[in-house]
């Protein structure tokens, strides 16, 4: 039975968990093919198998996005497997927080890798294709969904590189979308609020007891599949409608 995206290919990165994982699982069962692209071969094989065997297509890419030749092959390996591109979803990110002094540089340097070069590189690379795809049948419109956060938005104490990434996606979507929107390529960002999932957990234990277990303590934590279903309500909307961005926020405590 056809569904609304029956006959388009979307690529998530960060796909071998949480936000990812779930984002796929929702693309499949709309009718799109997948493209699973994360470091973690194991688990990006063990999704595909299984939204193939739910009766989906989906493609397991190994890649180091941080890379920006990997990140390259990693897109061209989805096209040249299905022909085109549709949906980027950027969702791979790392959250390394803590006090400014005393802070360990090398966690910064890798937390910007991911959030900001990692999703530079990708749609760098994607874009030719989704605007390409944005041209032709059967939805004559691309889409890409940056993965952002609350922390884009609000600044808290002990989050402020991690705050600067997630701005700059914030900005950075803002600046794409002024640059395709007319070519029909949407541009969009998710900004979920506390999200159960594996984003935190390469943080010390100190760390994760300090900064981020009491800001998680004041809230209702969210499932990776809350967010999955803002990306595909962003993506399935009739061709002319576009969700620039869509705050995805628990509901507070009582």
């Amino acid at each position: 039975m056809a569904t609304k995206l029956t006959g388009t290919v979307a690529l998530v990165t960060g796909a071998s968990s949480g936000i990812g994982a779930a984002t796929a699982r929702e693309l499949a069962g709309q009718g799109a093919s997948v493209a699973l692209v994360a470091r973690r071969k194991d688990r990006l094989e063990a999704l595909a198998a299984e939204i193939e065997n739910a009766g989906g297509t989906a493609l397991a890419v190994e890649a180091d996005i941080t890379d920006r030749h990997q990140a390259e092959v990693a897109v061209g390996q989805v096209v040249e497997r299905f022909g085109r591109l549709d949906t980027l979803v950027n969702n791979a990110g790392l959250m390394l927080v803590g006090p400014v002094v005393g802070a360990d540089a090398e966690e910064w340097d890798r937390m910007i890798a991911v959030n900001v070069q990692g999703l530079l590189y990708t749609t760098r690379a994607a874009l030719p294709h989704l605007l390409k795809a944005a041209e032709q049948a059967p939805r004559q419109v691309a889409d890409i969904v940056n993965i952002g956060s609350y922390a884009g938005r609000v600044a808290s104490s002990g989050f402020g590189v991690y705050n600067a990434t997630k701005f700059g996606v914030h900005a950075f979507t803002e600046s794409l979308r002024q640059e395709v929107t007319q070519r029909h390529v949407r541009v969009g960002v998710v900004e979920p609020g506390a999200v159960e999932s594996e984003l935190g957990t390469h943080n010390k234990p100190e760390i994760r007891d300090e900064v981020i277990n009491p800001f998680f303590d004041e809230t209702e934590v969210l499932a990776p599949e809350d967010i999955a279903d803002g990306v595909t309500y962003m993506v399935t909307r009739p061709r002319h409608a576009a969700v620039g961005e869509l705050w995805i926020m628990p509901t507070e405590q009582a």
